[in-house]
């Protein structure tokens, strides 16, 4: 086995970076201004490690990414629930190449989501904002939700315009009620699912019959395995099915979850970890007829579906009872972007769908579309786009054309 460097990766830079994924429309060098904010959230129930200093006291870490040059009251947030996305080509393009101001906002969660909170990174996500217009001086503040970032927009802005919560899924205090969170001016919601609890519900392998066991499955929906019986093309019947035993095996985990939660309360205990297995199935990727769009066959956003689906690392691979309400749980999860989409009620929404998108499924963001409340909603898809523009600069550049046009229209632009 060769050990070396590959000489494209030695040495790089985040400037070198940077260059790297730039497209020929970009035109802008900037700056990276790193963000550190602390703020006071007297949970009970402190899940991340190293993230907190006395007792109460949160930190978050992020990025702005400024155009040299450009002056801007407008800024742009992106945030996903654990991800960084300050190294991803969309941030990246909206600063080098349109030229905006930027800020990619890190929850208490990054890289990990063994035990995030929804309900807390809404928390962290409204802590930005704030400082944002507050400290930094934006008039305007323009959400951008890519991927999971597209549902936490969603649940972000109902809970700033119609706060609902008090509690989590698990049933602990939170209120985001009285949090006073700041509406953001403007929702994008880009390449972005429905939620994090329904997508991995259908990813999840309906085949799993003993959660402790995952090698001891019902070969009727084992749809990896060469004895299957059942084969593309799907017959809606066995779609249907599929998709009911999905919903089954996740009601059984949460069902699973709270009773173990009110077990460990009477043993003075409070948490528990545990593992789900093989949770990137999908028949859409071994069917493109199933749900169509321009995605490749036998092919995900994660390469090898079947490769995937056993990976020692995937979707929910390791959590906690109390993430798994409040993130995974396909029933109990409030981050759930119809039902927030139905609380959005006078912000502009824009939705910009990669119709070759080969991690989002086709289905959802008619979903999301026809959920909104708010009157001003726009809807656009790009052709061929897949869900990380990989080798679609052109495309990516369609991405930033609507963009544009849609924030000049409503004054996010100047």
């Amino acid at each position: 086995m060769n050990n070396s460097i590959h000489p494209d990766v030695r040495n790089l830079t985040p400037k070198d970076y940077d260059q790297s994924i730039r497209t020929p429309s970009q035109k802008y060098d900037f700056d990276r201004i790193p963000v550190l904010l602390k703020f006071y959230d007297p949970e009970k129930i402190v899940e991340t490690y190293s993230f907190h200093g006395p007792v109460g006291e949160v930190t978050v870490e992020g990025q702005f990414l400024i155009p040299k040059g450009v002056e801007s009251k407008i800024l742009y947030v992106m945030m996903h629930p654990s991800g960084n996305l300050a190294q991803l080509p969309m941030p990246i393009a909206l600063a080098a190449s349109a030229g905006r101001h930027v800020l990619c906002a890190n929850s208490r969660y990054p890289y990990n989501d063994t035990a995030l909170i929804m309900e807390k990174v809404v928390q962290d996500l409204g802590a930005y904002i704030r400082y944002a217009k507050e400290v930094k001086g934006y008039e305007k503040v323009v959400l951008v939700g890519w991927s999971g970032g597209g549902s936490l927009s969603l649940f972000y802005q109902a809970q700033a315009e119609n706060p609902t919560i008090t509690q989590t899924p698990a049933g602990d205090p939170y209120n985001l009620k009285d949090a006073q969170l700041i509406p953001a001016d403007g929702v994008i919601f880009i390449a972005a699912h429905l939620s994090r609890a329904e997508t991995l519900t259908e990813w999840t392998d309906p085949s799993v019959i003993i959660e402790s066991n995952p090698d001891i499955r019902n070969p009727e929906f084992d749809i990896y395995s060469p004895d299957c019986p059942n084969k593309p093309q799907y017959t809606q019947d066995f779609v249907l099915a599929f998709r009911e035993k999905q919903r089954e095996r996740n009601r059984k985990i949460s069902h699973w979850a709270l009773e173990m939660l009110e077990a460990l309360k009477k043993n003075g205990e409070m948490e528990r970890g545990f593992v789900t297995h093989r949770t990137m199935c999908d028949v859409r990727w071994l069917d493109v007829n199933v749900d169509p769009n321009g995605r490749k066959e036998n092919d995900c956003y994660l390469g090898n579906p079947k490769e995937a689906n056993a990976a020692p690392a995937g979707l929910a691979r390791f959590s906690t009872l109390r993430s798994w309400l409040s993130q995974w749980s396909y029933d109990y999860s409030n981050a759930k972007g119809s039902v927030n989409a139905t609380l959005i009620r006078k912000t502009p929404v824009l939705q910009i769908v990669n119709e070759a998108d080969d991690a989002v499924p086709a289905t959802h963001n008619p979903i999301i579309r026809d959920a909104l409340a708010t009157p001003d909603k726009t809807y656009v898809e790009i052709k061929g786009a897949t869900h990380y523009y990989r080798n679609q600069p052109e495309l990516m550049d369609q991405c930033l054309d609507a963009l544009q046009e849609w924030a000049e229209q409503r004054g996010f632009w100047a």
